[in-house]
């Protein structure tokens, strides 16, 4: 099955199901002799991983990441990287009763029609467990991109269901289960709270910056900067939309307002996201995606089975009420693996490049 190595430079190659032995990936690319160990990676692990609250799935995973490959005494060599994580809580006996039936707002169908055969266990290799390699190695370009240039990757959630969030400080994003901006986020907690009992689930908005870009990343036609990140995020499962900068509330500005006035001091707005013409500018990387409601439900919905013939499912099992809860640190993960690639073919064709204008501030 092809379509799974993401990156042209820093390449990462993805691998396993969601109930086999193991997942993991293969970073290719990545610069030698970097300090690197497996606490390094297992700090976004432990962020994005299971079982961490009444409000996700319950499966226990440990997520502990082994390097076997591509570091030798604490450093980077240079060769490929491969990471393994082990599967440790599988309960296959869940989805016995969808062999053969086709889950509404699943890749069931769609894999089966493609494939001609499918892993029904947790959705096999179309489950969101696969995000956990794109994690590790999204620690691995955080960590190089940090010392390099202090690029920095946060995220936080916006909106779950029908609740906006306000944001009110990045120093609260840690303190909670919904990586929200907020203090008090008991309202969350009661909405999560009666979703579950009614046997539902909703959707979530995500936002995710970069900051400390360096200027010059990304190229002006085919591999925009902003097409790549689109590319990635809407290769997270679940993401149904993408949006950079301003976004979709660019239809309602007007040219005087929308297009980012430059100053001796700076950037005076950021309505651009940080990517003007696929570039890179050095303003901060502003980015916010949609996550769909969890197609995972206890309640009973139409559907077929394998022969064609009506149906109706319910979807046993751990899941997630709302798969945006841990989405933050899988999209800080693919925005840094895009910023990695650039940087890499950057210095590749640019590297000579020695700019007569010195660059201006992200922000005034």
């Amino acid at each position: 099955m092809s379509g799974n190595t993401f990156g042209h430079t820093f390449t990462v190659t993805n691998f396993g199901e969601s109930h086999g032995p193991a997942i993991g990936c293969i970073i290719d690319g990545c610069p030698p002799g970097m300090e690197l160990s497996e606490a390094d990676i297992q700090i976004d692990l432990d962020r994005r991983r299971p079982g961490t609250s009444r409000h996700v799935t319950q499966r226990n995973e440990p997520d502990a990441v082994q390097i076997l490959s591509g570091v030798y005494q604490g450093k980077t060599t240079g060769t490929p990287i491969a990471l393994l994580i082990q599967n440790t809580d599988q309960r296959s006996k869940d989805y016995g009763n969808i062999l053969d039936t086709f889950r509404p707002g699943h890749a069931d169908y769609a894999y089966f029609q493609k494939y001609g055969i499918r892993d029904p266990r947790g959705g096999g290799r179309s489950s969101a467990r696969l995000t956990a390699p794109m994690v590790a190695a999204g620690a691995v370009a955080k960590k190089w991109l940090k010392e390099k240039f202090g690029t920095e990757f946060r995220g936080c959630m916006t909106q779950v269901g029908e609740l906006p969030i306000a944001f009110e400080s990045w120093d609260h994003v840690p303190n909670n289960p919904f990586f929200a901006p907020v203090a008090d986020v008991q309202a969350l907690e009661d909405y999560m709270d009666a979703l579950r009992k009614a046997g539902d689930s909703c959707g979530a908005r995500i936002r995710v910056t970069a900051s400390n870009v360096p200027v010059g990343l990304g190229e002006p036609l085919f591999d925009k900067m902003d097409a790549d990140i689109g590319y990635a995020m809407m290769g997270i499962n679940a993401v149904k939309g993408v949006e950079i900068g301003a976004g979709f509330a660019s239809v309602a500005q007007r040219g005087t307002t929308h297009g980012d006035s430059l100053t001796p001091e700076g950037f005076a707005t950021n309505n651009a996201g940080g990517v003007l013409g696929g570039i890179t500018t050095g303003q901060d990387l502003e980015v916010s995606i949609a996550i769909k409601p969890t197609s995972s439900i206890i309640t009973p919905r139409a559907s077929i089975d394998s022969q064609g013939n009506p149906t109706e499912v319910v979807t046993k099992g751990r899941h997630d009420p709302c798969v945006g809860i841990r989405a933050t640190p899988i999209a800080e993960a693919m925005l840094a693996l895009v910023v990695m690639d650039h940087a890499l073919r950057h210095r590749a064709q640019c590297g000579d490049v020695v700019p007569t204008l010195k660059p201006i501030a992200g922000s005034a």
